[in-house]
């Protein structure tokens, strides 16, 4: 139901009108009585003893929207919400540590979670039973929520041990998730190798990718796969991802026409998408594809991560500079309706010169592929579709540019997805690191331009001089930034000072960096926790481990100390990199899947960095800048580039190191040992790519 609706129905909103995040105030006006999280909430529900009716989602997800249509609007079922809880509404994506502390929960409880997420607390915030999307009746082996609400009810009333037993024992186990006791000695030599053997274990290699379905782009696992290339020249792993990237490219879940990827594909052929765009999945999958063009010298792999760069730069990015949190599934009600197509549209639009080779290049048919409709991907490429139309290849890459264009420009007329326009700062991290990274691989300009710009809005609108905020929405910035929003953000401004040599912005890659040791650090054990020492106390002090969709705040964390490390030689860096790799030590070889971005940081610390210095002479600033991009035309996964210019940190072995004959100088320094020097570019890329 939309706000109109709700307001032509004469409601009243609820509180969550009040609030910036988007999926809040999509709440606003269900006939729930919905508090935000927050002080008002728990202290009514410890005042009137009342459990709590936690419910948490985000606003690109379809299952969310689906059951506030059909429960959260439905008025009896609101009626026993506010009659025996205290509804809470929590946006996951503005709360991540209350998602993660509630989501261990119900899979402790129900041994699976998701969203909308749906707990029940007790009015001091612990859980005692939980589940993820209830129907509003009784449906496929699932209770109606209705009935979930009644049994709650009664048994809050009448069964008080029973749940004090469910506390007590949910609330060790969380504890218990988050004391992780470190292991002795380094990790085991070529971790990074045998993990990804493991790995490859699970790989499909029909359809590409790790597993069947639902299949999920795991950008980590193949990054740590390029990494195992560039160490050991292990092409069996060179074709994973080259198969598996080249197979998402050509499938459904990829937007054949606007660019960008979706959110994953239910199917294990990558087709039929969950339609939502997160800006996460872009940012992260545009930097693979750009890693996996330069590694593999596919061309193909980098027009890929341009057209995701430039999805995101049209469609996502905001006035002041950041960029929106997501897009949603839905569109008028439907899901994929913005993105699908039939048959007879296609042929009204594009005619009969055009639309048979549309129809052969996406596949279109009568019967469809997704609901009597068509998902647009390929099965064939530019030079079967030029033989088939007999066409030379440049005439059919000029036809199929044409149908893409009127195909775009006729969907641009259609009622777009809601988008979410929240601008988050552990996302916004990873884009500026994306963009920064597009214009090292492809040269253009506009990515740099927006890199900057997006790291000089995170510095003046999110940083406040001393410490990070989360959110930024209407003008304001909200909430305590997480440890993921402090690591990936340093890491991003690393990015940007690769990208630039201006030396700014590896200063507020430090200063993100000392608030992180200086707040977040587990003195004892090793490791950061999710929250700062002075957050909002919560029933755990978790500490965020594995790498899903993004990566932990612990593996960001890892790497941005170890890329730290190797621009300033400061020591702290290395041994607090170090002890996040102690402390998951015994669990890294068993469960790689889980731990892929931290395997990548454990590369990185065992390998070294690569130091590339650049020693100017007399040469001018277009040579020094002609060498810089070439070098980022180049795979180099665990670099650091520096320009000896007098002034700044070189590596103890290329201290001294003078310029040839007053020419720009190169020396590429590993394991302390660096090479002779290079006063060629083509002798330097030589020399790296050896």
């Amino acid at each position: 139901m939309t706000d109109h609706q709700s307001d032509r129905a004469g409601r009243k909103p609820n509180r969550l009108i009040n609030e910036p995040s988007p999926y809040l105030r999509q709440h606003a006006h269900n006939p729930v009585d919905w508090y935000p999280w927050g002080e008002e909430a728990l202290a009514r529900a410890k005042a009137e003893h009342r459990p709590i009716l936690l419910s948490i989602g985000y606003s690109a997800c379809h299952w969310c929207h689906v059951m506030e249509r059909e429960s959260f609007e439905n008025e009896e079922i609101a009626r026993a919400m506010n009659r025996d809880f205290v509804p809470i509404k929590v946006d996951r994506e503005e709360r991540p540590e209350l998602d993660q502390i509630y989501m261990d929960a119900v899979q402790l409880i129900a041994g699976r979670g998701g969203w909308p997420l749906t707990v029940f607390l007790t009015p001091e915030g612990t859980p005692f039973y939980g589940g993820t999307y209830f129907p509003p009746v009784d449906r496929q082996g699932m209770p109606g929520f209705g009935r979930v609400l009644a049994a709650i009810a009664q048994a809050w009333r009448e069964q008080s041990d029973t749940i004090g037993k469910n506390v007590a024992s949910l609330t060790e186990a969380l504890r218990g998730l988050s004391h992780i006791e470190p292991s002795e000695g380094e990790p085991r030599a070529e971790l990074a190798q045998a993990a990804a053997r493991a790995l490859a274990g699970a790989y499909d290699s029909v359809n590409g990718g790790i597993g069947g379905a639902p299949k999920f782009p795991n950008t980590f696992v193949f990054s740590l796969f390029l990494r195992v290339v560039d160490a050991d020249a292990d092409l069996t792993f060179a074709d994973m991802v080259s198969h598996t990237l080249t197979k998402m490219a050509k499938g459904g879940i990829f937007d054949q026409l606007g660019g960008g990827f979706h959110r994953y594909s239910v199917d294990d052929r990558w087709l039929v998408p969950h339609f939502e765009k997160m800006l996460y999945d872009n940012a992260l999958l545009a930097r693979l594809y750009l890693d996996a063009g330069r590694a593999l010298r596919d061309q193909e792999f980098l027009d890929i991560a341009q057209r995701i760069l430039d999805y995101v730069l049209r469609e996502m990015t905001d006035p002041e500079g950041g960029f929106y949190s997501s897009q949603d599934a839905d569109s008028e009600g439907e899901e994929g309706r913005f993105f699908i197509w039939s048959v007879d549209e296609v042929r009204r639009l594009l005619g009969p010169d055009r639309s048979p080779i549309a129809e052969r290049y996406f596949d279109i048919t009568e019967e469809g592929n997704f609901e009597g409709r068509n998902i647009l991907h390929r099965t064939i490429d530019l030079g079967e579709a030029a033989r088939l139309f007999q066409k030379s290849e440049a005439e059919m890459r000029l036809a199929l540019d044409e149908i893409t264009a009127r195909m775009f420009a006729a969907r641009e007329k259609r009622v777009k997805p809601g988008r979410d326009e929240k601008i988050l700062a552990a996302w916004n991290a990873m884009m500026i690191g994306a963009l920064a990274e597009g214009y090292r691989a492809l040269g253009e300009r506009r990515y740099l331009d927006a890199a900057v710009r997006a790291a000089e809005f995170a510095i003046t609108r999110l940083w406040d001089g001393h410490r990070l905020h989360r959110s930024y929405k209407d003008g304001a910035a909200r909430l305590n930034a997480y440890l993921e929003d402090y690591a990936l953000m340093a890491g991003a401004m690393i990015d940007v000072y690769e990208a630039t040599q201006d030396v700014r912005y590896l200063d507020q890659a430090r200063a993100l960096a000392a608030v992180m040791l200086e707040r977040f650090l587990d003195r004892d054990r090793g490791g950061f926790y999710f929250t700062s020492d002075d957050h909002e106390a919560l029933i755990v002090r978790a500490k965020p481990s594995f790498d899903g969709s993004t990566p932990s705040g612990n593996s960001a964390a890892a790497m941005a100390l170890l890329r730290l490390h190797a621009y300033t030689g400061e020591e702290r860096y290395l041994t607090e990199a170090a002890r996040v790799i102690r402390l998951y030590g015994d669990q890294l070889a068993k469960q790689p899947f889980a731990f892929a971005h931290l395997i990548e940081a454990v590369d990185f610390y065992q390998r070294g960095a690569v130091e590339i210095v650049l020693v100017r002479g007399s040469a001018g600033q277009d040579e020094l800048t002609q060498w810089l991009a070439r070098i980022g035309k180049l795979y180099i996964p665990n670099r650091a580039i520096f320009v000896a210019d007098g002034g700044g940190f070189l590596p103890e072995a290329a201290r001294g190191r003078p310029a040839v004959d007053g020419k720009l100088t190169a020396y590429v320094c590993r394991d302390r040992t660096c090479s002779a020097p290079l006063t060629s570019i083509d002798a330097l890329e030589a020399e790296l790519r050896d």
